[in-house]
């Protein structure tokens, strides 16, 4: 308003000045120079770092299939011995709670899994319970015992691998420097460039880089030797880098469609573009050490062995592990009840899961091929959730 004013008057002295004579006008009566305005940056809501924050909402059961539940039930009696005395980094279920469940469920006669899912738990709604499941499988691949031409090691935990505080300010998985420093672990390209030599045991080696790669996004798999031996290795550690999800970057670059990135697709783009495919397994700083495994199954984050078409992995900041989890989703494969029993470097965030298929080309398809949205439920023992939110 007062800005209009002020143009006002110089346009009527002005005017006035053609009929007599120039006016000189003070300083102080020349309208202030437009000031431009800082943009406006939208300021977006911190995300909900646990369960609690995001909310937690007790819900109606969902129908099961007899022969689904009682799978289920198989692997959640699997996970039992770990649940009743371990932590739950979610807050929503103590020992105790899953010390009671878990007897029940060693009583459960067959014909009754579906019974003791939809009595002996609250089913709920975590956020806004929108589902996002992928896939993933335990691969075979050729590996020697022994180093062979074209062949690449695979590592065991290094010796200087350890938790300090980074540079960032966070404790995490680093090293310490030759100046005494915590500094970020070695990078996937550094490592591939020889930064391990002397640092960490070789348990074998692959035939294949790009096979390698992706047992390191599987976590686990199974090595064949050349005398037909089949050893099995598993996740260890991690070098504690950002996983960075290469099907997506093949997205954003338009280089593969939005519906293109099965995991069959970005092999023999892979194969297809060998420098390129190099550059791009780079992108994905992440690093996996493996450790030879003995008995049934690769084992998920409760150390138990994991159950092809029962297990997922999950965030246990939003899902307890061992928790039953219930699909609701696009995909009829994945329509039905699991089991947390494992965790993965991309699989954060609420009701975001990853199936779990087992061994072999149909688990490989599947898991391959796995982009399924829907809903989620989570399944906790019974008064469970009551007291936690009594308890925030």
């Amino acid at each position: 308003m007062n800005r209009l004013k002020g143009l006002a008057l110089v346009s009527a002295l002005l005017l006035s000045a053609c009929a007599t004579r120039p006016v000189d006008l003070p300083p102080a009566q020349l309208p202030p120079p437009t000031q431009p305005r800082a943009p406006v940056v939208p300021v977006e809501p911190p995300k909900p770092a646990t369960a609690i924050q995001a909310g937690v909402v007790i819900s109606q059961p969902a129908q099961l299939n007899e022969a689904d539940a009682a799978e289920a039930l198989a692997a959640f009696r699997i996970s039992c011995p770990s649940v009743v005395s371990r932590a739950d980094k979610s807050g929503l279920a103590s020992p105790a709670d899953w010390s009671g469940v878990c007897a029940q469920a060693a009583l459960v006669p067959p014909g009754g899994a579906s019974a003791f899912f939809h009595s002996a738990f609250d089913w709920v709604r975590v956020g806004d319970g929108k589902a996002f499941a992928t896939g993933y499988f335990e691969p075979e691949i050729v590996g020697s015992p022994v180093p062979l031409p074209g062949y690449v090691p695979i590592h065991a935990t290094p010796s200087d691998l350890t938790r300090c505080a980074l540079p960032d300010g966070k404790t995490g998985r680093g090293r310490i420097d030759e100046n005494g420093q915590c500094v970020y672990y070695f990078s996937r390209a550094e490592i591939e460039a020889g930064a391990l030599n002397g640092r960490a045991p070789i348990i074998g080696y692959a035939a294949d880089s790009i096979e390698l790669f992706f047992l390191h996004i599987q976590g686990s798999g199974r090595l064949r030797y050349p005398d037909g031996r089949v050893v099995r290795i598993g996740y260890d550690n991690q070098n504690g880098r950002e996983y960075v999800a290469i099907g997506k970057l093949l997205r954003e670059r338009g280089i593969l469609p939005a519906g293109g990135t099965s995991m069959d697709a970005i092999v023999g783009w892979m194969r297809a573009n060998p420098e390129e495919g190099r550059a791009l397994m780079h992108a994905n700083p992440s690093y996996i050490f493996f450790k030879q495994l003995t008995g049934p199954g690769p084992l998920g984050a409760l150390n138990r062995p994991v159950t092809a078409h029962a297990t997922v992995a999950a965030d246990p900041n939003f899902i307890p592990l061992g928790a039953p989890v219930w699909l609701g989703v696009d995909r009829p494969e994945a329509w039905g009840l699991w089991i947390a029993q494992d965790t993965g470097g991309a699989i954060k965030g609420a009701n975001r899961v990853d199936t779990f298929w087992g061994a072999g080309e149909a688990a490989r398809r599947t898991a391959g091929g796995m982009s399924a949205k829907g809903q989620a439920l989570v399944l906790l023992p019974k008064g469970a959730v009551a007291r936690a939110l009594a308890q925030r």
